[in-house]
């Protein structure tokens, strides 16, 4: 691996105390506190030498690196797991002097989790049902209570939950509320129909949380969704308490995580709402679904992506996309959070099937899609970026130039991003956009029913 690729933290000067016992007391703790001991007693008892994770790691593929191996990751930290904290290892410690953890060791894992995107396409093919998100998620953790996590994660989630505004980017409700006004005149004078983001609506079937980027640059995003809630008469609202779905506890750290999730449901509780509705994002919607039940107990809230809802609607006629508008080439980039456990597949291709006459998949896709380069949080991280384009994103490259498509759909934040920044350092040909975005154009506002 070339030296400008190295994750700059392997650097860094070492801390005030001695690394390899801060690394150890935090895993001893972990262990006795939280319920991944199982899984890793599980995971170490197997002999993780087939690679068949490798020969479908998009990282590796590219770089040929065997420390880009999903199943070597995850040795880093199960080896150091057999010799520390099982009985045959504390044996050997003590009658045969194996060594202990090293200071490069830690090294190599700083490096090495925060070069994975955590995309999980090496767990669809583990012939073992090996988690090595899971694994490279508690490696992260770990770190992060060393105080060794990324600025941007830490400055970001420090904002969301300490800070004055509650948000990753920092933007006041008074920002916000003015925003909205504005994108409201933007549609009136596009589509000529009064629409209105309701903010704090007691009782609304949906409380609404869109990743708080989107209010600052995605527009087109947030006014075709508001236009596909209007048309159909849809019982929403945003929340002037939390409006940042984004949740980067996902990537490192389970405290916050648990956290930004029992904030959510808190306002959902306070506005007494029905249903948790995310925007465009990928991540956010993992975060929500799969943790909030065990995080903040809240089954009593059903958790929907926008795709899920807009193609229900689409389904059912309650809203009409004029299928001559679109008239470019478009193809679609499946989000991993989203896709790789089928849940939200045939969805978006079916609102895309509805108005995009020239529509051409990418191969492979949905639950078996290449990440876009930038997951686990990684899109964050400018030190990064040469190797989330030259490395991590380059599968996605070679797919869009494969498609010849004008435009790439790709619902979700951090997907958005990085796919930018690929089509600009690679001067690809080819525009990205969220779905809405497209049926913002589409969509026929004849009035819908307002009184829903």
């Amino acid at each position: 691996m070339s030296e400008k690729n190295k994750y700059p933290f392997s650097s860094e000067k070492p801390l005030e105390y001695k690394r390899v016992d801060e690394f150890l007391r935090i895993f001893s703790v972990m262990l006795e506190s939280t319920n991944y001991g199982p899984v890793l007693d599980t995971y170490s008892r197997v002999s993780m030498h087939c690679s068949r994770c490798g020969s479908e790691c998009m990282l590796y593929s590219v770089s040929n690196d065997p420390k880009d191996i999903p199943c070597y990751r995850s040795s880093l930290l199960l080896n150091i797991y057999r010799r520390h904290f099982t009985a045959w290892g504390k044996i050997k410690n003590t009658l045969l002097g194996v060594r202990a953890i090293t200071e490069s060791e830690i090294d190599e894992m700083i490096e090495s989790y925060y070069h994975c995107t955590m995309c999980g396409r090496c767990t669809r093919y583990c012939p073992f049902g090996i988690d090595h998100r899971l694994v490279v998620r508690l490696g992260r953790y770990i770190l992060s209570k060393m105080g060794i996590v990324p600025k941007n994660l830490q400055v970001s989630v420090r904002e969301q939950l300490q800070g004055a505004t509650g948000n990753t980017s920092a933007i006041p409700l008074k920002a916000l509320r003015d925003n909205l006004e504005f994108l409201e005149e933007e549609i009136e004078e596009i589509k000529g129909v009064k629409v209105t983001f309701p903010i704090d609506v007691q009782d609304a079937e949906y409380v609404f949380f869109a990743p708080v980027s989107d209010y600052l640059v995605e527009a087109e995003t947030l006014m075709g969704i508001a236009c596909v809630m209007h048309e159909a008469g849809v019982s929403w609202t945003i929340a002037s308490g939390n409006y940042d779905a984004i949740n980067y506890g996902l990537f490192y750290d389970d405290g916050h995580l648990e956290e930004i999730i029992g904030n959510m449901v808190k306002e959902v509780k306070r506005l007494n709402g029905k249903k948790i509705l995310i925007g465009e994002c990928g991540h956010a919607y993992m975060s929500a679904w799969k943790f909030s039940p065990a995080f903040a107990d809240s089954d009593e809230y059903p958790i929907y992506h926008i795709l899920e809802l807009t193609s229900a609607l689409v389904s059912e006629k309650k809203i009409q996309l004029d299928p001559t508008v679109i008239t470019e080439k478009v193809t679609y980039h499946d989000p991993c959070n989203i896709a790789r456990n089928g849940r939200i597949v045939s969805q978006p291709r079916s609102i895309i099937r509805a108005f995009i006459k020239d529509f051409i998949e990418m191969t492979p896709r949905g639950d078996d899609n290449y990440c876009c380069g930038g997951g686990g949080g990684t899109v964050t991280v400018g030190e990064l970026k040469p190797y989330r384009m030259d490395v991590a994103g380059k599968r996605k490259v070679e797919q869009l130039r494969k498609t010849n498509a004008d435009i790439v759909i790709t619902p979700c934040a951090n997907c958005k991003k990085q796919m930018g920044e690929l089509i600009s350092h690679h001067k690809l040909n080819i525009q990205h956009a969220g779905l809405h975005d497209l049926i913002f154009k589409a969509i026929v506002m004849t009035g819908g029913n307002h009184d829903k």
